[in-house]
């Protein structure tokens, strides 16, 4: 007889499950949400993370925003010829270090991201549901804090 796991929020899947476990598990229904929403407008999940911190930290370079973006040098290498394809993002070269190239986010790039944060809200509003905004302050604490501690 084999058993059957039961649904998200439910035993393991739930209160009683390990913390990294249900990280995991949130990280994944977050991230379908985002897609899902995200896909309305033709940009992944990664593209919005890229655009997001091109927007934030101007002049980075490709292996900087891979380690910021959290993603594989390869993906990030995808998608900046992708967006630069797209007008979204523009390179120069580093004043100091030629060879080295520095990305930004053009008029362009950053329209699409405002179109692309108003569709995350809505998905950051259905996380914050419910929550203080003290409850808030603190998941934000101890997410930042598994960050930098582990």
């Amino acid at each position: 007889m084999t058993l059957r796991p039961p649904p998200p929020g439910e035993g393991k899947r739930g209160e009683q499950g390990y913390l990294a476990y249900l990280l995991r598990q949130a990280q994944g229904a977050t991230r379908l949400a985002m897609e899902r929403s995200l896909a309305e407008l033709g940009v992944t999940s990664p593209q919005f993370v890229v655009l997001t911190m091109l927007k934030a930290y101007p002049g980075l370079s490709g292996a900087e925003l891979a380690r910021v973006a959290m993603l594989t040098p390869q993906t990030v290498g995808v998608i900046i010829r992708n967006l630069e394809r797209d007008g979204a993002i523009r390179k120069t070269p580093h004043p100091v270090h030629g060879r080295m190239l520095q990305w930004t986010v053009t008029p362009r790039g950053a329209a699409l991201l405002g179109r692309c944060r108003r569709h995350a809200e809505t998905v950051e509003r259905r996380l914050a549901a419910g929550l203080s905004a003290e409850a808030e302050r603190t998941i934000r604490r101890w997410l930042a804090r598994i960050a930098t501690d582990l």
